[in-house]
């Protein structure tokens, strides 16, 4: 009965023509997105949402890291950050420290905007391939 709704239909219609680049930057939203939600429970005291949150979000660092291609050293960096901010999400579920989440979830963002100005840079020289030899 959920799929009725338009705003569902709509979120599943987006994931499902989403290119491959446009399907990471959604997860690196959801990641922060469940993050901060988490923060806002941990100060609530509501531990059981804090848990579901901070678990979604480290199963979508977890695919995150899973999808990298190895080829490439970029994603030899990429694989120790998204280690270490799974392993940061842990120990903030297990000791429900708001600081944690404060050190992270700006490591997130970088991570989400960077790879947002990627893909500007890729659409641009999809565009202008003649602008993008002078880089």
């Amino acid at each position: 009965m959920a799929m009725n709704n338009p705003y569902n239909q709509y979120k599943q219609n987006s994931i499902t023509t989403a290119t491959p680049q446009e399907l990471t930057l959604m997860l690196y939203n959801g990641a922060i997105k469940f993050s901060k939600l988490a923060k806002i429970n941990m100060e609530d005291n509501n531990i059981q949402e804090t848990n579901t949150n901070l678990k979604k979000c480290q199963d979508i660092i977890s695919e995150l890291n899973g999808t990298l291609n190895m080829d490439y050293e970029v994603s030899k960096e990429l694989r120790s950050l998204y280690t270490f901010v799974r392993e940061q999400l842990v120990e903030c579920n297990i000791q429900k420290n708001v600081k944690i989440l404060d050190e992270i979830i700006p490591i997130m963002e970088d991570m989400r905007d960077t790879w947002q100005e990627a893909m500007e840079v890729a659409k641009q020289e999809k565009l202008n391939p003649k602008t993008a030899e002078a880089y």
